[in-house]
């Protein structure tokens, strides 16, 4: 038997263990770049429905009292 040569197994724990912590921190990031809320480090995106309630609001077709009703309704912060 050749002792002493080749790769040291004892050592092989702490590779698994930097391959497993790489793997989470990989999924965590993904997941927090295509999230679609107010956490996500590329921001907020606006729904359809808020941009067009924007737009409206913009154009003075809602009164103030009337924009802050319907972002309420969406679940959104006015």
């Amino acid at each position: 038997m050749m002792w002493g040569y080749g790769m040291n197994p004892a050592w092989l724990w702490l590779y698994g263990v930097i391959s497993l912590v790489a793997v989470v921190i990989l999924i965590v990031w993904t997941v927090r770049v295509f999230r679609d809320d107010a956490s996500s480090p590329v921001g907020a995106r606006r729904s359809d429905a808020r941009r067009i309630l924007d737009e409206r609001y913009a154009r003075g077709e809602l009164t103030t009292e009337q924009y802050r009703e319907q972002v309420a309704e969406l679940g959104e912060r006015p």
